[in-house]
């Protein structure tokens, strides 16, 4: 699927979601919240086929937030409407089934920061810089960063990094525990983000998906809640045929081939 602000297309099982409004640093227009969840919703409709999911960007930004220059334009309704819409999508990102991954081929701030948070994992070029930077334009994170940055960090250096609208460095993000490594370019970022989904691509794309659920509705809930949850979610991977295929394929010393069934 193609469009003029979000590009993605599938590859070897890998869903790749770019972000192509390059001139403006991949700022977020009404348009281009709009085609990223088309790609979003249509990447949740094929979980056999797309199973591990890279969210990147054009150019040399990963995405500079909200587009200011549409903001400037908009009335009070629809300045509601850009960020009740930018939230929905995140949201809507963060609960896919695949695991996501946020390649940060450059800078991420506002909501492009909170872009890369609805992923389950985020790496970056060495030159990228990247921060919640909201309130230093009047206003705070609305597209989950004041939500999942705390739950990420810690709730005390997440308010730091907040309340200064500070911009920091990749190396700053992987010591705060943000992103989880750095490439020295855009080629071996791309290399880094695949060899991790090709990684996850060696098992069973729906005990992947059940695993991942379990973690994200546990750490929501009580452990014994969160407990419950691991044993429903584990009921649903039983009459599965990948599990029996892992188990003759173990029998017969060799390696499975699972079909997300």
């Amino acid at each position: 699927m193609t469009s003029k602000a979000v590009f993605w297309e599938q590859k070897d099982h890998i869903g790749y979601i770019r972000l192509n409004r390059p001139e403006e640093l991949n700022a977020f227009n009404y348009e281009a919240l709009v085609a990223l969840g088309e790609a979003i919703e249509e990447i949740e409709a094929r979980p056999k086929d797309v199973r591990v999911v890279i969210v990147t960007a054009a150019g040399k930004a990963f995405s500079a937030g909200a587009d200011l220059k549409e903001r400037k334009t908009l009335n009070e309704q629809q300045v509601r409407r850009n960020v009740k819409k930018i939230r929905d999508v995140f949201t809507a990102l963060e609960r896919l089934p695949q695991p996501t991954i946020a390649a940060i081929n450059g800078y991420a701030f506002g909501g492009g920061f909170e872009l890369a948070l609805a992923c389950d994992f985020r790496y970056a070029v060495k030159e990228a810089r990247m921060g919640l930077t909201e309130v230093s334009l009047g206003i705070i994170p609305g597209a989950g960063g004041t939500q999942r940055l705390p739950r990420l960090i810690g709730p005390s250096k997440a308010k730091e990094l907040i309340l200064t609208a500070r911009k920091i460095t990749a190396e700053e993000a992987l010591s705060v525990g943000f992103v989880s490594g750095i490439a020295e370019d855009a080629v071996h970022l791309a290399e880094l983000c695949e060899g991790l989904a090709k990684e996850i691509l060696q098992n069973a794309p729906i005990a992947v998906y059940q695993a991942k659920r379990a973690i994200d509705v546990g750490m929501g809930v009580d452990l014994q809640t969160g407990l419950d949850f691991e044993s429903k979610a584990y009921e649903v991977i039983i009459p599965t045929k990948d599990r029996v295929e892992a188990l003759k394929a173990f029998n017969e010393k060799r390696k499975p081939v699972f079909l997300g069934e």
